[in-house]
């Protein structure tokens, strides 16, 4: 069923309904709370990038400074632990770890590969009169192979040693500094468990045998070793500086979270006194109607665009104030002005219809005047009625009032005229009592039926029901009639809008009925709306608050 109007739900008291319309997500406030919130949570995350960047650099550069330092001691100590002995290959241990070096450096893996019949230029000038790529990697796998057969672990373990792909053994042969570091998963000690290592692995001629001192007669000659070519692997944990980056991720992540609340909450209490003054202007406007356009918008004195939007705004009603109050006076002033003519231009075609004997053509000539000018003055009549309505006049003499009874004195009012066209009127629900105006109430029901008497209904059934938890009575007009087209319901209470044109004009109807209902209904704080569906009937509905009735006794109810 197609509806026009509906009923808003019922109003919240000002107190409660800026705080909920503040909750909304369109609302500015929370829009700006969450634009601070989020700038905040992107400044603390590029702080926490920056700081976690520079934090991996620093414990990073500390470790690879180590690892220099552990390769010079190493290098150094070399000859001393004549990795080429048997002696020293007894001493391996099961995993084939050196038990002095690990007491020297327990906290590196250490393992130094050999070439014995090469320098470090012969390599550059092979690999680079290598043409093809085939070439460089046979010339790699013939480096490769010296590599593995002069391999000697010394604190790595011997079935998990350490290797350089392709890339990587290409890229140490020519880089300028003969040093790379490289990214390894290194089983630890007497475990099978592995831990990730950066390893710096350095190109560099290393002195294998100490250096012996010959006598010659009276003299000592000191003979110097050719150095060998050789690549020294020296790695170190990064869990310890994963451990210590995982803690500061998550500090900085209980620092994100409640800075981020933080600045929430402060945000929405700042931006809530900020734009309280907006708020005040807000609701102020809401208040003013057609009604109260004397009514003026409070004006903050914030001496910023707010102070000069309320300025904008109460000149802008002082504009529509006289506007609306130009055309009330117009339509009063010129009601007025015609009723006089109307009514004796009434009155003379009433006068030679009753005194005189006209002919069949002048008398019908009559009729349509006098009919004419009783259907001017009753628009006249709305007019004025929908002036006083305008400008606020429309006295109310509230009384209470008992729903059934009120909806069967009507029903029996309108029985002539609804048995006259065939139809039946009937009056049914509970008889609740509210305060409002019998005689206002009683024309917006009257053409509420006459409306639906109108549309050809058979049957129009007057209902009565409670509504809100009995804190407002709905009034409601049900016909059988063909039903109100879609396209025309959002304008039913326009002022001289008609569905049918011609047919409301023969029929007398103006347009103006549903205004003048609505008006009477609003200075009664209700509200009034329509369902409609074609073919199947149209729904009025009157709600209307119950009001301050008075407590009666059971002989006082009729």
């Amino acid at each position: 069923m197609t509806t026009v109007s509906p009923p808003p739900p019922a109003p919240a008291p000002e107190s409660a309904s800026p705080r909920r319309g503040l909750l909304r997500p369109s609302s500015l406030q929370l829009r700006l709370t969450l634009l601070y919130a989020a700038l905040l949570a992107l400044l603390l995350a590029s702080v926490y990038g920056a700081a976690l960047v520079l934090m991996r650099s620093s414990l990073t550069t500390g470790l690879d400074e180590g690892m220099r330092n552990t390769y010079s001691q190493f290098s150094e100590l070399v000859a001393q632990l004549a990795l080429d002995s048997p002696a020293t290959e007894q001493e391996r241990d099961k995993e084939g770890v050196l038990p002095r070096a690990r007491t020297l450096f327990p906290n590196d893996a250490i393992q130094i590969e050999k070439l014995p019949f090469v320098n470090h230029q012969q390599l550059l000038t092979r690999l680079g009169s290598a043409q093809q790529p085939a070439d460089r990697v046979q010339e790699l796998q013939v480096v490769r192979s010296q590599l593995t057969k002069y391999r000697y672990p010394v604190t790595v373990n011997r079935l998990a040693p350490l290797e350089l792909t392709d890339a990587e053994l290409l890229n140490l042969i020519e880089s300028p500094t003969g040093r790379i570091f490289v990214a390894r998963q290194i089983r630890e000690p007497y475990s099978d468990k592995t831990v990730p290592y950066r390893v710096l692995v350095t190109l560099a001629a290393v002195q294998y045998a100490p250096r012996p001192i010959v006598s010659l007669g009276n003299a000592t000659v000191d003979l110097m070793p050719l150095p060998v070519l050789s690549i020294i692997y020296v790695g170190r944990s990064v869990a310890g500086i994963e451990d210590t980056l995982g803690r500061l991720q998550r500090v900085f992540a209980i620092v994100m979270l409640f800075g981020a609340l933080l600045a929430g909450t402060l945000a929405y209490v700042l931006a809530g006194r900020a734009l309280r003054p907006l708020q005040e202007v807000r609701q102020a406007a809401e208040r003013i109607g057609g009604q109260t356009l004397t009514e003026r918008v409070p004006e903050p004195q914030t001496g910023d665009e707010v102070q000069a939007l309320a300025r904008s705004l109460n000149a802008m009603l002082g504009r529509l104030e006289a506007s609306f109050e130009a055309q009330r006076r117009f339509t009063s002033d010129a009601s007025h002005e015609l009723r006089t003519p109307v009514t004796a231009i009434s009155g003379h075609a009433s006068y030679l219809l009753r005194r005189t004997n006209p002919g069949g053509q002048e008398r019908e000539s009559l009729n349509i005047i006098r009919s004419e000018a009783e259907r001017l003055t009753n628009l006249i009549a709305s007019l004025l009625q929908l002036a006083r309505s305008d400008s606020g006049a429309l006295t109310l003499h509230p009384a209470p009032i008992f729903s059934r009874l009120f909806l069967d004195d009507v029903s029996r009012e309108l029985a002539p005229l609804a048995s006259g066209q065939g139809s039946e009127l009937r009056a049914r629900g509970p008889d609740i009592a509210f305060e409002g105006d019998p005689d206002r109430l009683r024309q917006v029901v009257i053409n509420l039926v006459g409306n639906a008497l109108k549309a050809g209904s058979r049957t129009v059934t007057l209902e009565s029901s409670e509504q809100e938890g009995g804190r407002e009575v709905r009034l409601s007009v049900r016909d059988d009639g063909p039903g109100i087209p879609p396209e025309h319901l959002s304008r039913l209470f326009d002022r001289f809008y008609r569905v049918e044109d011609s047919r409301s004009r023969d029929q007398g109807g103006a347009g103006l009925g549903l205004s003048i209902a609505k008006g009477i209904v609003d200075a009664h704080g209700g509200r009034i709306w329509l369902e409609s569906e074609v073919g199947r009937g149209t729904v009025a509905h009157v709600q209307l608050p119950v009001g301050d009735v008075p407590v009666l006794d059971e002989e006082d109810v009729p």
